[in-house]
C-alpha cells in the first residue's frame, strides 16, 4: 500500500519549508556580512606554519568536526580537539605554530575556557566564531565573529539555523583558503586516492604498461616479424616508429584485414600502418582516455613523450583500476 502523500501542500511539508525558509536566511545573512574581519581570518590561517585546531561543545563539536574535515582534504592541516578532553591533557596536541577556532553558540561554552585561556597563554592565535556579541569567547580571541541574529528554525530552540550558519561559514572559510593556496584538483585527487573520488584522478601513468611491454616495429620491418611482435605482446596493435624512435603510425587487426589480399607477409611496416594515430600523455586523466577509447571504438592507445611511444594502456588497464 502506498501510503506517501500525493499533494505538496501537507503540515508537515509545510513545517519543513519553514525550517529551510530560516536556514536559507540565516546562510544569505551570512553572505551578506562577509567583510574584512573575513579576509582576516583567511590570511591568518593561510601563513601559520603549523595547523587548524577546530574545537567546539555539542551541536557546535559536530560543525567543528566537519569544518576541520574539510579543510583537511582541502589542503589545509586541521584536525578537531574535544574541548573536554583538551582540559584533561589534549591540550599538548596544540602548538605555537598552531591557529584555532572555537565554536560556540552563546559564546559563553564553559568547557571552552580551558583552551581560551591556553591560546591566551603562549600567544596562539585564536578565531572566536559566535552568535552573541560581546560574548566572553568573541571577546577573547583575536578575530571574533559574531553570527547574525537570524532565529532557530526549531520551535524548541534547538541548534538549527545556527549551526547551518556556522558549517557555511566554515566551509567558505576553507574554499577561500583552497583559493588562496592554489590548491589544485590534481592535489584533492592526491588526497583522496581510495573510492570513486580516487578513481576519477587516475592519471595514464600510473596504468600503463612501459619499456619492454610496449610492441614497437621499425618502419621498414616486415609484417611477418611485426606480426610475430603483436602476437607476444598482446595488445592486438603495434606502434611503428622511424628511426629516431618517434611514432608514425599504428598495426591494428583492422589494418591487418585491409591489406589481407596482399602479399601481406613481405610489406613493409610503413605500407600497412594507419598514420597519425590517436595518443596520449601520461598526464592524461584514466578517465579521460576511456573516454576517447568508447567513443572511437578502439581497445588500446599509445602514450607519447616528446613523439617517443613510451608506453601503452589498454581499456581493460581502465576498467580493472575501477576506473569509469
Amino acid at each position: 500500500m502506498n501510503t506517501k502523500p500525493q499533494s505538496k501542500t501537507h503540515p508537515l511539508i509545510d513545517a519543513a519549508r519553514d525550517v529551510l525558509r530560516l536556514e536559507i536566511e540565516g546562510i544569505e545573512a551570512i553572505y551578506d556580512s562577509l567583510d574584512g574581519e573575513f579576509i582576516k581570518i583567511v590570511e591568518l590561517l593561510a601563513t601559520i606554519k603549523g595547523r587548524v585546531i577546530v574545537s567546539g561543545m555539542g551541536k557546535s563539536g559536530h560543525i567543528a568536526r566537519k569544518i576541520a574535515a574539510t579543510m583537511a582534504s582541502t589542503g589545509t592541516p586541521s584536525y578537531f580537539v574535544h574541548p573536554s578532553e583538551a582540559s584533561h591533557g589534549d591540550l599538548g596536541m596544540i602548538t605555537k605554530d598552531d591557529a584555532v577556532i572555537c565554536l560556540s553558540n552563546s559564546g559563553e561554552t564553559s568547557e571552552l575556557r580551558d583552551m581560551i585561556a591556553y591560546t591566551r597563554r603562549y600567544g596562539i592565535p585564536l578565531i572566536g566564531i559566535a552568535r552573541r556579541e560581546g560574548s566572553a569567547l568573541t571577546e577573547a580571541a583575536d578575530i571574533g565573529i559574531v553570527l547574525p541574529e537570524i532565529p532557530e528554525a526549531s520551535p524548541t530552540g534547538a541548534p538549527t539555523t545556527s549551526t547551518t550558519m556556522t558549517l557555511a561559514y566554515g566551509d567558505a572559510i576553507a574554499m577561500a583558503l583552497l583559493t588562496k593556496k592554489g590548491f589544485s584538483r590534481d592535489d584533492f585527487g592526491a588526497l583522496h586516492p581510495g573510492g570513486k573520488l580516487g578513481k576519477a584522478f587516475v592519471r595514464i601513468g600510473d596504468l600503463m604498461h612501459g619499456d619492454t611491454e610496449v610492441p614497437l616495429a621499425k618502419e621498414n620491418e616486415q609484417m611477418r616479424d611485426v606480426l610475430l611482435v603483436m602476437t607476444n605482446k598482446r595488445f592486438g596493435c603495434a606502434g611503428v616508429i622511424n628511426a629516431k624512435g618517434e611514432m608514425l603510425g599504428i598495426i591494428t587487426d583492422g589494418d591487418l584485414r585491409r591489406h589481407i589480399d596482399k602479399d601481406l607477409m613481405n610489406a613493409k611496416a610503413a605500407e600497412v600502418m594507419t598514420k597519425n594515430p590517436i595518443t596520449v600523455t601520461r598526464q592524461m586523466l584514466a578517465a579521460e582516455a576511456l573516454g576517447i577509447m568508447n567513443e572511437k571504438s578502439i581497445t588500446c592507445l599509445f602514450v607519447v613523450e616528446e613523439k617517443k611511444p613510451i608506453g601503452i594502456i589498454h581499456i581493460h588497464d581502465c576498467l580493472r583500476a575501477g576506473v569509469m
